[in-house]
């Protein structure tokens, strides 16, 4: 129990996706995740968190399956409040946090969300409570958190975890906490900051807890996408070992990074679709972001290709993204109106010429700023120390 193994798993994130699948999932998607949420909540004993989904709409009540569980949760926690007080009487502190701990744990588990938290915070203050035991109870209030999808609770776990793994954390902990920040930045659409983690964890990836190996792999390059240069997706992402062990379960991903890097342009719209249908869509972490992301991705192939070019036919982009003249016409002129592409659009000859941004202008306009505060900063310095 010390290490953090057990109540790290407690509530199973898996069963937030499953009600999230139920709610947005196709009718194929929402039928086996409601088998599957009901059958985790069975094995948890899942009672609070079952009158929660029947009161949403989620499930159906069935009174004979809320009694079961029931029962099952209050005998449960009576042997649990037994155990703690059992710690009080005959063993010491460490002995006394772990009991506690488990309580809250279960308290959890069975959806029990505000009861857990006083339960872990009550174990986290005490002056006895060791710094891994409060790493894991952090963890538990983060998986809290992120299970109901509370984003300011989150944020306020992460920063206190950080604070405890600089005092002293060990290893894993510090690995766990990457891969938890990686998926949550990619929720929080911050895609750079999640790349960076994604990176910084990839190889000595062990949060199974969180999710499998290849469901981190898809958020992480998802991220990487679109945030790396095309020289760093190919060294640090498509070559890495770790992704091309789970490529097979992530076909649609592996193929968009690939033809990003390869310029196989209408291979790259062929996927960015199968991503956007089979993970951005599905995810919970991802979904409020796919508009965004499928947006993102099309400008940066637009820019990709446009970076090679002096000018092209309009005709002969249409060509390589496999799409019509009248849908290049219409993306373009949108992204060259925002100022996220850099051309000019010439409809009557057909042609879209390249207008790249003069950076060394910018660069001499931007030094000659700071230059100017610079001297207003030293005239004022000047004045105070004559004074």
């Amino acid at each position: 129990m010390s290490d953090g193994a057990i109540f790290a798993k407690k509530p199973e994130l898996s069963l937030a996706q499953y009600k999230f699948a139920v709610l947005n999932g196709t009718p194929e998607q929402s039928k086996a995740a409601k088998q599957k949420l009901v059958d985790g909540i069975k094995q948890d004993k899942m009672a609070s968190y079952y009158t929660i989904l029947v009161a949403e709409g989620v499930l159906q009540e069935d009174r004979a399956l809320a009694r079961e569980l029931q029962e099952a949760s209050v005998a449960e926690l009576a042997e649990l409040d037994k155990n703690v007080e059992v710690a009080k009487e005959e063993h010491g502190d460490l002995e006394q946090n772990e009991s506690s701990i488990h309580r809250a744990v279960f308290l959890a588990q069975m959806g029990e969300e505000e009861k857990a938290h006083t339960a872990y915070e009550e174990v986290l203050q005490r002056p006895t409570t060791t710094l891994n035991q409060k790493l894991d109870i952090v963890f538990g209030k983060l998986r809290l958190g992120m299970f109901y999808y509370r984003p300011i609770i989150v944020q306020r776990e992460i920063d206190r975890a950080h604070e405890l793994v600089n005092k002293g954390g060990d290893w894993d902990r510090r690995n766990r906490l990457k891969a938890f920040e990686c998926v949550w930045r990619c929720s929080q659409r911050q895609f750079k900051e999640a790349s960076d983690l994604f990176i910084e964890c990839l190889s000595t990836y062990a949060s199974p807890e969180l999710m499998p190996l290849s469901e981190f792999v898809c958020h992480g390059t998802i991220a990487c996408a679109v945030t790396m240069s095309r020289s760093d997706i190919k060294k640090k992402v498509i070559d890495a070992p770790e992704v091309v062990e789970v490529v097979n379960y992530i076909p649609n991903v592996d193929k968009l990074l690939r033809s990003l890097y390869d310029c196989k342009y209408a291979d790259f719209f062929v996927a960015l679709a199968g991503v956007e249908t089979d993970h951005l869509s599905v995810s919970r972490y991802l979904f409020e972001h796919r508009r965004y992301y499928t947006r993102e991705m099309r400008i940066r192939s637009y820019a990709q290709l446009l970076e090679s070019y002096l000018s092209l036919t309009i005709k002969s982009m249409a060509d390589s993204f496999g799409v019509s003249q009248e849908f290049i016409d219409k993306e373009l002129s949108r992204f060259v109106a925002a100022g996220r592409l850099h051309c000019v659009i010439d409809k009557v000859a057909g042609i879209v010429e390249t207008n790249r941004p003069d950076t060394k202008n910018a660069q001499y306009q931007t030094t000659i700023k700071q230059g100017d505060m610079l001297l207003n900063r030293i005239q004022k310095l000047s004045g105070i120390i004559s004074v």
